[in-house]
C-alpha cells in the first residue's frame, strides 16, 4: 500500500529546491508546496475541520486550489468534488448524499448563484445551486476576491495558505479521502469513495509505468496525472486559466514548447493535431503524450506518429473506481493485429479475471466503496475482453454490439471519443438493420446549441463532425448518417441509454424520408 499524501510529502523533502508546480509566471518549489499544503491543514484544523469532515469542493485546478485540496486531506478531511454544471437538482441530490460540513468554492460561483444573477446563468446554460445556502449550516472557504453572495464569516483561501505548517498529517490513510460523483439520478446519485491508500497505490504504479523523471515538465490540469508526476519529482505545469485544448487549441499550443510530456483526452489531441496540419512549424518536441479518458484508436495513433515523430504514446485504460488498469505503448497498439482493442499490460496492483466474457477487477488500487454502499471487493466493468498473460484486450461493451459488413461495431469504443468533440453534449451510435440483415451505422448527437425539437439531419454540427471523424475513429465504423436530437432516451434508475428505444426512433425517422 502507498499513502498518496505521505508519498507526495516525501518527494517534497527529497528535492526541496526543485520546481514543483507552475501556473503562468508563478512557480512553487517542492518546499513551498509542502509548506502551503501543511499550512492549509493547520489552519483548517484550528478553524474546526475534524478528521472525517467532508468538504464540497468547487475550486478549479490552480495553485491555491490544489494546495487546498491536499491540505484538506492532510487535515484528515475528505474532498468531495462537486461539478457546478451538473444542474441544481443533481447538485442538491449529491450534496444530500455526501452530507458535507464544509463548502469550498470560487467567489464567482457564490456571486453568480445569487437570486438576481441565477436567471442570467440559466440563460447561459448553467443551472447553478445557491452556493451560499445549498448546504445548511456549512462553513465556507472562498477562493478569489470577495464578491456579493459570499456568506458572512467565510474563510478566504489565501489566508489559509500563509500560516505556520502543521507538524503532522492527520487521519487514517485507509479511510475516505476523496469522493468523485460519476453517474446516477437525482433519486440515486452514485459516487466513488477513494482512500489515500487506494489512490496512492494506483498512482504510484502509474508513475512507475509512465517513467516520470525528476525535472520532467508535465502539462496537465488533471490531479490524477499531476500528483504522480510530483511524487516522481517532476515539474507539473498547469494550463493557462480556462484553456481547453479541444475548444482553443491555438492557446494550448503556446504552452507545449515548455513541456516534455502532455496529457490529453483523444478529442483534445485531435484538435491540436488538426491545427498543426496548417501550422506544422509549431509542432512541439514532446518526449511523451499521455492519452486517457476515452479509447485510443489506430487513426489517432497514426496521426501522432506522422505529426509528432519520436514522441512516445502512453494510452491509459482505467476508470474512476480503479486508475489505471492498464497502459499500452502506442507502438505496441499499432503493432497489434488481433481482434479487439489492445489496452496494455495490467498494472502490478490490479487483479483481473474474465467472467462470462466480462472483465472483473480487484486489487489494492480499487476504491474501497461507493458512497452509502457496502464495501467494494471487486468491480464488474461491463467491458468485454480477454487476458493474454498480463495483456488486456477489450472487445467492447456487453450487449451493445452490432454488425456492419464484416465488422463487429462496439459503440462503447467510439462514443466517448466523439463525446469529447466541440459542439457535442451527448452521443450514441446505433445500428439500423437493412433489407439484407446488415446494419447501417447512425450517429445521433445532442448538440450543445441549436437544440432541435425532434430528430433531424440538418444542423451545423453535422458537417463539422463529418470532417472530424475520419481522422479520429476507425474507417470501418464511420457513420452512414449523422442525426441530431433534443435528448437521448434513457431508462431505469441508473438512467442508462435506452439503445433499443433510440434504434426504433431512428428507424422510424429514416423510413419517413
Amino acid at each position: 500500500m502507498t499513502d498518496i499524501l505521505r508519498a507526495l510529502l516525501d518527494s517534497c523533502e527529497r528535492t526541496p529546491d526543485a520546481a514543483a508546480l507552475s501556473a503562468g509566471p508563478v512557480t512553487l518549489t517542492y518546499a513551498g508546496l509542502r509548506r502551503r499544503v501543511l499550512a492549509a491543514a493547520a489552519a483548517l484544523a484550528r478553524e474546526g475541520l475534524a478528521p472525517g469532515d467532508r468538504v464540497l469542493f468547487s475550486v478549479r485546478p490552480n495553485l491555491d486550489g490544489i494546495c487546498l485540496a491536499l491540505g484538506i486531506i492532510a487535515a484528515g478531511g475528505t474532498v468531495v468534488f462537486a461539478d457546478p454544471g451538473a444542474g441544481e437538482d443533481m447538485f442538491r441530490a449529491r450534496a444530500g448524499l455526501a452530507a458535507p460540513r464544509w463548502v469550498a468554492a470560487e467567489s464567482l460561483l457564490y456571486f453568480a448563484s445569487t437570486r438576481p444573477l441565477r436567471p442570467l446563468a440559466r440563460k447561459r446554460g448553467l443551472e447553478l445551486p445557491p452556493y451560499g445556502s445549498v448546504v445548511p449550516d456549512a462553513r465556507h472557504i472562498v477562493a478569489g476576491r470577495w464578491l456579493p453572495g459570499v456568506p458572512r464569516g467565510a474563510l478566504g483561501l489565501a489566508g489559509l495558505l500563509g500560516g505556520a505548517p502543521a507538524s503532522e498529517i492527520l487521519g487514517d490513510p485507509a479511510e475516505e479521502a476523496l469522493i468523485i460523483f460519476t453517474s446516477g439520478t437525482t433519486a440515486d446519485p452514485k459516487a466513488v469513495v477513494h482512500s489515500r491508500n487506494s489512490l496512492g497505490t494506483g498512482l504510484a504504479d502509474f508513475a512507475e509505468r509512465i517513467g516520470f523523471r525528476a525535472g520532467d515538465r508535465v502539462l496537465t490540469d488533471q490531479l490524477m496525472v499531476g500528483i504522480p508526476a510530483l511524487i516522481s519529482g517532476a515539474h507539473w505545469l498547469l494550463p493557462l486559466h480556462g484553456t481547453n485544448p479541444g475548444a482553443a487549441p491555438s492557446a494550448y499550443l503556446d504552452q507545449l514548447p515548455e513541456a516534455d510530456l502532455l496529457f490529453a483526452v483523444p478529442a483534445a489531441l485531435d484538435a491540436i493535431l488538426t491545427l498543426l496540419e496548417t501550422q506544422p512549424h509549431r509542432a512541439p518536441k514532446l518526449r511523451g503524450v499521455l492519452l486517457g479518458g476515452a479509447p485510443v484508436l489506430r487513426p489517432l495513433l497514426e496521426r501522432i506518429e506522422r505529426q509528432l515523430p519520436g514522441t512516445r504514446v502512453h494510452a491509459i485504460y482505467g476508470m474512476t473506481e480503479i486508475l489505471p488498469v492498464a497502459i499500452a505503448d502506442g507502438a505496441d497498439k499499432l503493432a497489434f493485429t488481433g481482434p479487439g482493442d489492445y489496452v496494455g499490460a495490467l498494472m502490478p496492483s490490479v487483479s483481473a479475471r474474465i467472467d462470462d466474457g466480462e472483465l472483473v477487477l480487484s486489487g489494492a488500487g480499487l476504491a474501497p466503496r461507493y458512497l452509502g454502499k457496502e464495501p467494494l471487493d471487486e468491480l464488474r466493468t461491463g467491458d468485454l475482453g480477454h487476458i493474454d498473460g498480463d495483456r488486456l484486450i477489450l472487445s467492447g461493451r456487453s450487449k451493445d454490439m452490432f454488425i456492419r459488413g464484416v465488422t463487429n461495431v462496439y459503440p462503447g469504443l467510439y462514443e466517448p471519443v466523439i463525446a469529447g468533440l466541440d459542439g457535442v453534449t451527448d452521443v450514441a451510435m446505433v445500428g439500423v438493420p437493412d433489407a439484407i440483415g446488415d446494419d447501417a451505422v447512425v450517429l445521433v448527437i445532442v448538440p450543445t446549441s441549436g437544440i432541435p425539437e425532434s430528430l433531424s439531419g440538418d444542423h451545423p454540427v453535422i458537417p463539422a463532425l463529418e470532417r472530424a471523424l475520419p481522422g479520429l475513429i476507425d474507417a470501418a465504423v464511420l457513420p452512414d448518417r449523422i442525426l441530431v436530437a433534443p435528448a437521448l432516451p434513457r431508462a431505469g434508475r441508473s438512467q442508462k441509454l435506452d439503445r433499443a428505444a433510440l434504434t426504433a426512433a431512428v428507424t422510424a425517422y429514416l423510413e419517413q424520408l
